[in-house]
């Protein structure tokens, strides 16, 4: 999956957070962000593609979607893609509440504390310390590394880039 995107991959470290809405007496969710820097532009097409395929990797770790934000084995999103923006019943890009998420700004302060999302009026660092000055619930816990999980600090190439002018579908 990543594989096809080339590029560089950064994975985050792993959050431990308390549920946000869904019914209650749910556990805690560990999260992660892994941010891909691909070696060419997104297209609509290409992010559905991407979005059922981590559909059908959450089912694989028999997610089931029973209750809206409801306990899962597994939640993947697809937070944005370069500049692409998209509105369809599928797939909204950039994702519509990426914003207002401490657990999905955490991860990605962890890989890189200045990166600014598309349409975000300042870098994550900063939303996320807003953020964590309105809300009432606990901050997202950073865990202690795991053995096998690859971590922001290990940066990887996913695949060579392609050569100028050469398109990778």
């Amino acid at each position: 999956l990543l594989r096809d995107l080339g590029g560089v991959v950064r994975w985050s470290p792993l959050f431990r957070t308390a549920p946000l809405g869904g019914p209650p007496g749910q556990p805690d969710y560990l999260n992660a962000a892994v941010l891909v820097c691909p070696v060419r532009p997104g297209t609509v097409e290409a992010a559905i593609r991407l979005l059922q395929e981590l559909q059908q990797l959450e089912q694989r770790f028999a997610r089931q979607r029973l209750v809206r934000w409801g306990p899962r084995s597994l939640d993947l999103d697809l937070l944005w893609w370069g500049e692409l923006e998209c509105r369809s019943q599928l797939l909204e890009l950039p994702h519509p509440r990426l914003l207002e998420r401490a657990f999905v700004l955490a991860p990605l302060a962890a890989i890189d504390g200045t990166l600014v999302p598309p349409g975000a009026p300042a870098a994550v660092a900063a939303l996320l310390c807003r953020l964590s000055r309105r809300r009432d619930g606990p901050a997202p816990e950073p865990l202690p590394a795991l053995a096998g999980w690859p971590e922001s600090r290990f940066t990887t190439q996913a695949v060579p880039p392609a050569a100028p002018g050469l398109d990778r579908d």
